[in-house]
């Protein structure tokens, strides 16, 4: 397996491609952008920011590496390493680009299981904190801040994109995918953690209507459910899963209280992975 840092880079102000220049990246027009002591690149201009400090918080990412470092979601990460590999084409480097990469833990599992693959890979996370702790562990790819909004790579240039627990922006998408270019999302299902919302919520709702329809620019090529029973064995576990998502915000102080005094918990885990083609 060879994996390298994915190069073909635009400029987030205005497209153009970016060319390294030491520890830079430069466009035609001069916008500079510089190499952080960690290897990764910041291409979240400060106009196109909602806030300081955008996406997830130091805590929450750490929070998310010791869950998924501990292989809770390695089922998860070995079907959708499996896909990627089967979706790429048969020759030459496939580039991969993750769409809300979090702390780099999918990117890092495909490279694994690669075997004689040449992959060339990119990492974007709108968190910078995300992004730094992606590049301590992984050299090898190309660990970028940046926005599912304004994807700071070229038009055409990638064979797939991965979109996990994410936002996705299927224009941005559809532009940087090569024709014929894939897509695979990964988004929870009805029953995905229902017993500790059962726990933390005062009613569970019910699951709005899913939309089977593919988005437009794409069509459809499969789908999966990947459903599986998790113990999570202390509390130290079942603290992290609520810190990694939006439930530990949205939560009552009453069902976090009750989750606190947890000391292990059995869910489920309810996932449903999709695999779309650039029409």
């Amino acid at each position: 397996m060879t994996t390298t840092p994915f190069d073909a880079l635009a400029c987030p102000l205005d497209g153009c491609p970016l060319v390294p220049s030491e520890k830079t990246w430069q466009c035609e027009n001069g916008h500079s952008f510089d190499v952080a002591r960690q290897g990764y690149v910041h291409l979240l201009p400060v106009q196109k920011k909602r806030t300081l400090d955008p996406g997830d918080s130091k805590e929450m990412v750490a929070a998310r590496q010791r869950f998924l470092n501990a292989g809770f979601y390695t089922k998860i990460a070995d079907v959708v390493s499996d896909w990627s590999l089967r979706s790429l084409p048969s020759e030459g480097t496939g580039s991969v680009l993750d769409a809300g990469s979090g702390e780099g833990f999918y990117l890092r599992h495909l490279a694994r299981l690669a075997g004689d693959k040449c992959l060339a890979l990119i990492g974007v996370d709108i968190s910078k904190w995300a992004v730094l702790a992606a590049a301590k562990q992984d050299k090898q790819t190309r660990w970028v801040v940046g926005s599912n909004a304004n994807l700071p790579v070229l038009p055409d240039s990638l064979d797939l994109v991965l979109c996990l627990f994410g936002f996705p922006v299927y224009s941005e998408f559809a532009r940087v995918l090569k024709p014929g270019g894939q897509l695979i999302q990964v988004d929870a299902g009805a029953d995905h953690l229902r017993e500790l919302r059962e726990i933390i919520y005062p009613e569970v709702k019910p699951p709005g209507d899913t939309e089977n329809d593919a988005p437009e620019g794409f069509r459809q090529l499969d789908s999966t459910v990947v459903r599986f029973p998790l113990t999570l064995p202390d509390q130290a576990s079942i603290a992290d899963l609520l810190a990694m998502t939006p439930h530990l915000y949205r939560a009552t102080s009453e069902g976090l209280e009750k989750a606190a005094a947890l000391e292990s918990l059995a869910v489920t885990v309810d996932v449903t992975l999709k695999r779309l083609e650039k029409a």
